[in-house]
């Protein structure tokens, strides 16, 4: 850490430069937050944690502490020199208020106090305030005791005033806000796994910084949690690994900055036995999903490196080719941090690093490393090595597999599986196909369905597990094969949204053990090779009801939960009627199945989405994985969730 901070100890009004006023945000908080959704609300968070990371960045704080209370209010308290409370000289107002008021004024302009930092490059403390109920921060500093509050978007409500004396060596922030309800329309309650997991990866991805979770609500995740990384990343790639089988026990892990630049570089990996790769890029503790310049510098020097070796010491022969990227993905877990001074986004969703200079950076101090590494763990090199070859073969296999696929079912020439009970409709955007399994459920659907534009594709029997298959053995498996069909869209890394033939994809099964194992399974599917249409909100879940409440032939009224349930029989009172226990799909006929599972005046669809895709990968991989023991201690911790099991 310390060779990317600019230790300037006197943090003044100097340090904060004003760029413009902040009339807009409430106006149109999605500019600034990307929407006012959950995933908005919870940016208001990180915007203020990544405030006190970057005191840690710069060498001043070592301690972050995150509080969320019962009415869902926010404490951000760091040990850090604590914020500028003088006039400044430019608004003539305090410092702290113009820091919480003024967009674009903060120390990350100017290259004053902060030489690298995260968030929304100056404008976070101004717009969380500015989309606040109300807003308050307290200051440690120089012996004394500062507040100030701001309520209704940011309108001072008390001016900054001393308030009490401390000791000289106690400093920091505190920063206490709460969520405007009238910005944030679907609510303002947080979600815990959210703020979980987002704060154990800054911990992970800041070695030696401990930040402190405290839950403190009345509900089963009531508590606090500390967490700090000595080893950072290197312990984040173990982290990710927990559910694997190892091809070897060390994690290589690398550091180093560009004196030039001050752009400094991490880089964690390991290998294991699995056919999936989960690589991940951050730029300032942001993470990239898209990648980038950091990216590309990480897998050019992983494969010149390891090539190189490999013909040097004949593990390749000089005439044969190269070993891909995609060959060297298979089984690799890895992390990538970069700190950059001014990172440049690209994409729609900025998430794409676009910093030139940072790839031959990358590429020098990753290089350096596995070089050396090599020379001196020839064995672990060796593995590695055979790893890749074996992937190469499977490759070369799914290729010719993946063109089988292609003549067999004529993909993208409009045929389509025989199975398959299409709907007229040839408008996607209200088009939708029920994944179903079984005929007799498959049976119930066709017959139950709008056929102008519901389409259902059973299928037999559970699906191949493809956590733990190889892509030729995927493409040998015919219920998948009729999927790509199906869709219209491709696959894998050629999928082409504007081809997908249905815009809701909904996965359709009992609702019991079986019928959720089976939709894993699905879910794994479309994740590992449909990702893209889980990201655009294309998959759903079909929920069938669990009860009917029948009189005679007549069913008074379905239920879907036990909470439910319980609610009908009191509403029911004295009347006579006999609870219908739903086992299956097939036990309903097509008018049941319309009016409770079908019919989008009444069904309930749930949308299937990846709020982190690093966790996501997580679950997949401890789910449906090799590992027995991890999955069986998650089922033990999460058994008190599930209800209505059938054994």
């Amino acid at each position: 850490m310390s060779n990317t901070a600019i230790h300037h100890d006197n943090y003044t009004s100097d340090d904060i430069q004003v760029l413009e006023g902040l009339e807009a945000v409430r106006k149109r908080p999605g500019m600034y937050i990307g929407t006012t959704s959950s995933t908005g609300l919870h940016h208001l968070v990180w915007e203020i944690i990544d405030n006190s990371v970057d005191e840690a960045l710069a060498g001043y704080a070592t301690r972050i502490e995150v509080s969320v209370d019962d009415n869902d209010v926010v404490t951000v308290k760091d040990d850090g020199r604590g914020m500028p409370v003088e006039i400044h000289p430019k608004t003539g107002v305090s410092t702290v208020e113009t820091i919480f008021t003024v967009l674009h004024a903060g120390g990350k302009f100017g290259g004053g106090a902060y030489k690298v930092s995260g968030g929304l490059h100056g404008v976070g403390a101004s717009v969380v305030n500015a989309l606040s109920e109300w807003l308050e921060a307290t200051i440690h500093k120089d012996g004394k005791i500062y507040f100030i509050r701001f309520k209704n978007g940011g309108k001072v409500d008390e001016p900054l005033k001393e308030i009490g004396t401390c000791d000289i060596n106690e400093t920091g922030s505190i920063v206490r806000f709460k969520a405007d309800p009238e910005i944030f329309i679907e609510g303002t309650v947080y979600n815990y796994q959210t703020l979980f997991d987002r704060i154990r990866q800054m911990a992970f991805l800041n070695k030696g910084i401990e930040l402190i979770f405290n839950w403190n609500k009345d509900d089963e995740h009531a508590g606090t949690h500390s967490f700090c990384y000595e080893g950072g990343i290197k312990e984040y790639v173990e982290f990710l690994d927990q559910n694997e089988n190892r091809l070897f026990e060390n994690v290589l892990y690398c550091d180093g900055a560009d004196k030039e630049t001050s752009i400094a570089v991490e880089v964690s990996l390991q290998y294991n036995t699995s056919y999936t790769e989960k690589v991940y890029s951050f730029c300032n503790n942001i993470f990239t999903p898209d990648g980038g310049m950091h990216l590309d510098g990480f897998r050019q020097t992983l494969s010149r490196v390891i090539n190189t070796y490999a013909k040097d010491n004949n593990y390749i022969k000089k005439d044969e080719p190269n070993l891909t990227n995609d060959d060297l993905k298979e089984g690799l877990t890895a992390i990538i941090s970069v700190k950059h001074p001014d990172p440049q986004y690209e994409g729609q969703t900025k998430g794409k690093l676009g910093n030139a200079e940072v790839r031959p950076i990358v590429n020098k101090i990753f290089g350096d490393f596995l070089k050396r590494y090599f020379l001196e763990n020839p064995d672990i090199a060796k593995i590695i090595i055979e790893k890749a070859k074996s992937a190469s073969e499977a490759r070369l296999a799914a290729q010719k597999a993946r063109e089988s696929v292609r003549r067999k079912d004529d993909f993208g020439s409009g045929n389509l599986p025989t199975k398959l009970k299409d709907c007229s409709s040839r408008d996607p955007s209200i088009c939708e196909i029920y994944i179903v399994e079984g005929n007799s459920a498959g049976g119930s659907a066709q017959q139950g369905r709008d056929s102008n534009f519901q389409a259902v594709l059973p299928l037999r029997g559970k699906i191949l597990n493809v956590e733990k298959a190889r892509m030729h053995k995927v493409f040998d498996n015919a219920e998948i094969r009729m999927m790509i069909q199906a869709f219209g869209c491709g696959f894998g890394d050629e999928i082409d949204i504007s081809k997908l033939r249905y815009h809701k994809i909904v996965i359709m099964t009992d609702a019991d053990v079986d019928g959720q194992h089976i939709s894993t399974l699905m879910l794994t599917f479309l994740y590992r090779y449909f990702k893209p249409l889980i990201e655009g909100g294309y998959v759903y879940l079909a929920m069938p009801p669990l009860y009917g409440l029948q009189k005679g032939q007549k069913v008074l009224r379905y239920c879907y939960t036990d909470e439910e349930l319980e609610l009908a029989k009191r509403d029911f009172g004295d009347e006579k009627y006999v609870v219908q226990r739903y086992k299956g799909l097939g036990e309903m006929d097509a008018s049941q199945l319309w009016d409770t599972t079908l019919n989008p005046e009444n069904r309930t669809l749930k949308r299937v989405s990846i709020e982190d895709a690093i966790d996501a990968d997580q679950v997949f991989s401890m789910l449906m994985g090799d590992e027995v023991e991890p999955r069986k201690n998650f089922i033990i911790e999460n058994a008190h969730f599930v209800k209505n099991l059938d054994y």
